[in-house]
């Protein structure tokens, strides 16, 4: 079949646009794909947009007050950190020991307060590889959970193979044997993959060191939200997950805990989200 000069203009059009497109947007995919790695090596994953029941049911060994269940939506999904941010990856981008003392290691970064959070997320910004935040505590509980309603996403109950805590030989020891059976640190945290990731490819949700969140800590609200951010004001920031330092109970999915914005404690980390286009 022949085609005249006018029948290929629009094909050419096109195929100008799809090359514009490209150099415009060298993965044009990004979008899509379930996972992402940045210059850092920071590995992120994606989490789709839904709905779960945040907080916990009244019968929940350990429940606090402040866990009032109710259920939100995530409109948006959100690529989230799969691990803890590392001492590697801290001084790969900030280039300077916290105290002289912290090492570039796998082990998660810790003894950083919010606000040293925030300096670390506005250089990885600078990098112009996309949008990074801290997560809302909302995200965080819902990529912890990763589907489930249980304490923990693996069940009910939590032991030392699934997750770092009780490491503490002073404190709280139950796990310390259980640990150097392992190999792994004692009165400390695990490098990060220490442990089996949950169903949706994130490590250490629960224990290993508490992470920061965005939100101001505050009362839950009494009916359905979507994309909570929590109180508009306050004196404290949420931290979720546990940490090696104590009880496994405080490693349950539904639990909340807060710190002032300068504390910086050996048992207190982060985990960044990148925003999806």
């Amino acid at each position: 079949m022949a085609f005249s000069a006018r029948s290929t203009i629009p094909i050419l059009s096109l195929v100008s646009l799809v090359a514009i497109f490209q150099v415009l947007n060298p993965n044009p995919s990004w979008g899509s794909d379930k996972t992402f790695k940045n210059s850092l090596g920071m590995e992120f994953v994606l989490i789709p947009a839904g709905s779960f029941m945040m907080g916990s049911p009244p019968d929940e060994p350990h429940r606090d007050k402040d866990e009032a269940r109710h259920k939100v939506t995530i409109t948006r999904p959100f690529y989230i950190q799969t691990t803890e941010v590392t001492g590697k990856q801290w001084r790969a981008l900030s280039g300077w020991k916290l105290f002289g003392r912290h090492k570039s290691t796998d082990k998660p970064v810790v003894k950083v307060s919010w606000h040293d959070c925030m300096r670390f997320i506005e250089k990885l910004n600078d990098l112009n590889e996309g949008v990074y935040r801290l997560p809302t505590e909302a995200e965080w509980e819902y990529a912890c959970r990763a589907g489930s309603q249980e304490a923990y996403t693996w069940g009910e109950t939590i032991e030392c193979s699934k997750a770092m805590y009780g490491n503490n030989r002073l404190k709280s020891g139950v796990c310390t044997e259980f640990n150097e059976a392992r190999g792994l640190p004692v009165d400390g945290p695990a490098p990060v993959k220490s442990y089996e990731p949950n169903r949706w490819g994130l490590y250490d949700m629960h224990g290993n060191v508490w992470e920061w969140c965005a939100d101001w800590y505050g009362p839950y609200p009494k009916h359905p939200v979507s994309d909570p951010k929590g109180p508009e004001s306050g004196e404290v920031r949420v931290r979720r997950g546990g940490s090696w330092f104590r009880f496994g109970w405080y490693c349950r999915s539904a639990n909340r805990n807060w710190g002032r914005l300068d504390n910086r404690y050996q048992t207190l980390g982060f985990r960044v989200v990148r925003e999806a286009p």
